[in-house]
């Protein structure tokens, strides 16, 4: 069973440890980045740790974009030794759960890098949907709830 747990001292190193395939390192955060940017806006950002079975699988941010006023789905990575399993949807659709639950959202934006086809693929199957607005070297994407 996939679960998201908050990240603590007691998995921190299993998060830290997690690393994506080397021909997507030009398109995910590592670990450490997404977990420095979650404690400079910690008033607004939820890293979680996905889990399976007692073991670490991969690490989902979710934020508030105060500039823009909306939730996002900020981070998403599953480390390479997990991918192709499912947990990155099952990851996805927990993220998506934790914002409608807590915040009561209509709506969640997410970016993506151009070249990504794998991380848009996901997203399309889970219902995001392109805005038009690129920022940043991201392409903006929707999901209305």
């Amino acid at each position: 069973m996939t679960e998201l747990k908050p990240v603590t001292a007691e998995n921190l190193e299993a998060v830290l440890r997690l690393r994506v395939r080397e021909d997507q390192q030009g398109f995910v955060s590592t670990a450490a980045e997404s977990l420095a940017q979650a404690y400079v806006y910690s008033a607004t950002a939820w890293p979680f740790a996905v889990c399976s079975d007692g073991e670490t699988v991969g690490l989902i941010m979710m934020g508030y974009y105060e500039a823009k006023g909306y939730y996002t789905l900020w981070k998403l990575l599953i480390d390479r030794r997990y991918q192709g399993r499912g947990f990155g949807r099952q990851a996805l659709a927990l993220g998506i759960a934790f914002l409608k639950e807590r915040f009561r959202v209509t709506e969640i934006c997410t970016g993506v890098s151009p070249g990504n086809a794998a991380a848009k693929a996901l997203y399309a199957s889970m219902g995001f949907r392109p805005t038009g607005v690129a920022e940043n070297g991201m392409e903006e994407l929707r999901l209305i709830c």
